[in-house]
């Protein structure tokens, strides 16, 4: 499993993967799955994956490496002029993936179940997140809805259904998207440290903080005892329920 979140606010973007794989209770490694693409003053595009990590990887390298056009033209992620186009692209990629590799991993029992975020903004454009599934077809993140999730997403929802909304400050974002993660690492070992993020400023083209946080970084550490402890004094404030024998 994997864990995968975007918020996108008034003024920027957040986006965070765990990087934990689960072949097993035996078989667990760590792989990047917040894939960054771009151009200096021109574009940032932001990658989260979720799923079978051989095809996900595989999208990865198409849209790096581009997709080939009846022309011989390479077509690749950073050729796109607009956010929507670029969720288009990624979506045509994943079905040119399956189209490629699935059925031979379909024979031998492979899940197929992935799902993207893509995140970013090209020069004179919107900022803009989408959330892409296996067939290709995506949904975008709206000022109702501002935020989406991929993966094992169940156990870090509440906290952002409850704090986030487009006028949330960046930075308050980024720390409930640290929390939702960590509530989600709590209740699922499937997902794990290091976790990879970034905080994209809209109109910056670049991310204001591309970070790593690792077992043992002081911040995340602090920041797990703390939600701990304020969930704890909150079920303590609350009165007891005025029902049967305790009344």
């Amino acid at each position: 499993m994997t864990y995968c979140v975007g918020i996108l606010t008034e003024t920027g973007l957040v986006m965070m993967a765990d990087t934990r794989t689960n072949a097993g209770l035996d078989n667990i490694a760590t792989f990047r799955k917040l894939y960054l693409f771009g151009e200096e003053g021109k574009s940032f595009f932001a990658l989260a994956t979720a799923g079978n990590l051989a095809f996900t990887q595989t999208v990865v390298s198409v849209l790096r490496e581009g997709l080939e056009r009846e022309n011989g033209r390479m077509e690749k992620l950073t050729d796109q002029r607009s956010m929507f186009r670029a969720a288009q692209f990624v979506g045509e990629v994943i079905r040119h993936v399956y189209e490629t590799d699935g059925p031979a991993l379909e024979q031998i029992g492979a899940s197929l179940d992935v799902s993207m975020l893509l995140g970013g903004q090209i020069n004179g454009r919107s900022l803009r997140l989408f959330m892409l599934y296996k067939a290709g077809n995506f949904i975008e993140a709206t000022a109702d809805t501002p935020y989406l999730q991929i993966g094992e997403h169940k156990y870090g929802k509440p906290i952002l259904d409850r704090a986030v909304n487009f006028r949330s400050d960046l930075y308050d974002a980024l720390k409930l998207g640290l929390i939702s993660m960590d509530s989600t690492m709590r209740s699922n070992l499937g997902v794990g440290l290091p976790i990879d993020l970034i905080v994209l400023k809209r109109d910056a083209l670049k991310p204001e903080v591309e970070h790593r946080i690792e077992a043992g970084e002081p911040y995340f550490h602090d920041l797990r005892e703390r939600w701990s402890a304020a969930l704890r004094k909150a079920h303590n404030d609350i009165p007891a329920p005025p029902y049967g024998k305790g009344a």
